[in-house]
C-alpha cells in the first residue's frame, strides 16, 4: 500500500473521520472489536481529554528519535487496562500475526503510520550497550507503557499511539507490549511502501516502572554539535554512523508540529489538508509514503515547505554521514536494503526474548524457480556457477571428482558425448 499525498486520503469516509482524530475519539476508528475492547480499556475523565487534547491533535505527528525543546509535558490520568499489569506471558505465533493484520487495518483507517514508528523507536532507543543488567541497559522491552517514561519530554503525545494499540493488546494477551510495539513499527513501514524488515519477536516485557530507563537517552533535534550528538547518542546503542543516516531517513514519514516539539511551522501546503488533524510541517511531500524523498529533498533544500532540522542537515555536511546520505538520495534500493537491517537491529536493542533465538512470523520472500538444468550454458570459466545450478550438479561432478563450486573450464557432458561421437567415427572407419 503506498500512501501518499493528503488530498489521495481526502476522498474516502474513513480519511474523514481521521481528520478527527485526537485522544478519546480515536477509539471511534478501529473495527467493532477493536471498540469494544476501547470501551474496557480506556475510560478516561472530561479533564483527562482535555489535556489530552493540548498535548497531540493528531497520532500522525511523528519526530521518530526528535527530543522535544518543551520540557514540561503532562500526560494525562488514562486508565489502560494493561499498562500496570504484571508483565504479560511470552508472545505465540498465533497471536503474533493475528496482531499484524489488525494493526494493518487500523493503519487503513487512521494513517497513523508515522507515530506508530516512533512509538518502536522510543521504546528501543534507550539501550545502553554499556550495561549488561537488564531491564536496566533500557532496549525494547515495553516500557515506554508506563506513565513515568510517558512524561519524558521526547515521549509527548506518544500516550496517543498507545490508546490506539492498547484494544489490539487486550484482544492478544499472548503479545506482550515489546513484540507489540516492534511489530507496530516494522509493519507501518513496511505497510507504507517500505522494505520488509526481518523481524523477530519473543521480547520480554518489565513488570513495573520502577524499571523504566531514566529521562535523556533519547537524542535531541537542535543540539550545538549536530553530528558529535548523533554519535554520542547511537554510538552508545551500538550503531554505527551507515545505520545512524539509514534510521535517519524514516524521517520520509511524518511531521513536526512547533507546539509540541518547537520545530517546523504551524502548516504548510502539503499539511494543511491532513489526513488526521491537518498542520504540522512535514519533511518530505509525500509524508505518508516510505521512500528515499528524505534524502532527496535534504539535499535540494528547494522547498521553504519542507523541514530541514539541523540533525537532517548534518548528514550533508559530515564527511562520514554524507557519503551514504548521497547514496541513498540515488539508490533507493541500497537505501532500503540498510535501512531494512538497521530497524531490525535497533528493535531487538537491549531485548531479552523468549525462547533465546527468537520468534519468526513471516515467511519470507518468495523464492523463484528453480533454475532449469542446462549444463550446456557452463561449458567454459567465463561464468560463475549460481547456487541452484551447484546444488543440481554436485551429485554428478562429485562423481568424477569435480567441484560444484568451481566451474569447470570445459563442459564435462560434452566432452563425454564428443569423445563417444569420435570413436563411433574411428570404429567405422576402420570397420571399413
Amino acid at each position: 500500500m503506498e500512501l501518499s499525498l493528503a488530498h489521495s486520503a481526502q476522498s474516502s469516509p474513513a480519511a474523514a473521520m481521521a481528520s478527527s482524530l485526537s485522544g478519546a475519539t480515536s477509539a471511534r476508528l478501529l473495527p467493532a472489536a477493536s471498540r469494544a475492547a476501547a470501551r474496557v480499556s480506556l475510560s478516561p475523565s472530561p479533564s483527562s481529554l482535555k489535556c489530552l487534547r493540548s498535548i497531540s491533535s493528531s497520532p500522525l505527528t511523528s519526530h521518530l528519535f526528535l527530543q522535544q525543546r518543551r520540557r514540561s509535558i503532562q500526560v494525562p490520568s488514562v486508565s489502560y487496562s494493561g499498562i500496570a499489569s504484571p508483565k504479560c506471558a511470552v508472545s505465540t505465533p498465533e497471536q503474533l500475526k493475528s496482531a499484524k493484520e489488525d494493526i494493518k487495518d487500523l493503519l487503513k483507517t487512521t494513517f497513523c503510520h508515522p507515530i506508530l514508528v516512533r512509538l518502536g523507536w522510543h521504546d528501543a532507543g534507550t539501550y545502553n550497550k554499556n550495561i549488561e543488567e537488564w531491564p536496566k541497559r533500557g532496549g525494547a522491552n515495553g516500557s515506554l507503557r508506563f506513565e513515568i517514561e510517558l512524561k519524558h519530554a521526547a515521549n509527548a503525545g506518544l500516550v496517543n499511539a498507545l490508546k490506539l494499540l492498547q484494544p489490539i493488546k487486550d484482544r492478544y494477551s499472548g503479545v506482550t507490549y515489546a513484540d507489540l510495539f516492534q511489530l507496530a513499527s516494522a509493519t507501518a513501514v513496511e505497510e507504507s511502501g517500505g522494505p520488509k524488515i526481518p523481524m523477530k519477536y519473543g521480547r520480554v516485557d518489565v513488570s513495573g516502572p520502577e524499571e523504566c530507563p531514566e529521562e535523556g537517552r533519547l537524542p535531541d533535534a537542535g543540539p550545538p554539535s549536530p553530528a558529535n550528538h548523533l554519535r554520542d547518542v547511537f554510538y552508545r546503542m551500538g550503531l554505527n554512523d551507515q545505520e545512524i543516516v539509514a534510521l535517519s531517513g524514516a524521517h520520509t514519514l511524518g511531521r513536526s508540529r512547533p507546539e509540541r516539539s518547537g520545530w517546523g511551522k504551524p502548516e504548510t501546503k502539503y499539511t494543511k489538508d491532513g489526513p488526521g488533524a491537518p498542520g504540522g510541517q512535514s519533511w518530505t511531500v509525500q509524508w505518508l509514503k516510505f521512500d528515499n524523498f528524505y534524502f532527496k529533498d535534504i539535499k535540494a533544500k528547494r522547498d521553504e515547505d519542507l523541514l530541514v532540522l539541523p540533525t537532517d542537515a548534518v548528514l550533508f555536511e559530515d564527511p562520514s554521514f554524507k557519503v551514504y546520505a548521497e547514496k541513498y538520495a540515488v539508490d533507493q534500493e541500497a537505501f532500503f536494503k540498510d535501512y531494512a537491517e538497521a530497524h531490525a537491529k535497533l528493535s531487538n536493542l537491549g531485548a531479552k526474548f523468549d525462547p533465546p533465538e527468537g520468534i519468526v512470523i513471516d515467511d519470507g520472500p518468495a523464492r523463484p524457480a528453480p533454475e532449469k538444468f542446462e549444463a550446456a550454458k557452463y561449458s567454459s570459466g567465463k561464468r560463475e556457477l549460481s547456487d541452484a545450478m551447484k546444488q543440481k550438479i554436485r551429485a554428478e561432478y562429485e562423481t568424477i571428482g569435480g567441484s560444484p563450486d568451481k566451474p569447470l573450464k570445459s563442459n564435462y557432458f560434452l566432452n563425454i558425448m564428443i569423445v563417444i561421437a569420435a570413436l563411433a567415427v574411428l570404429t567405422s572407419l576402420f570397420g571399413n
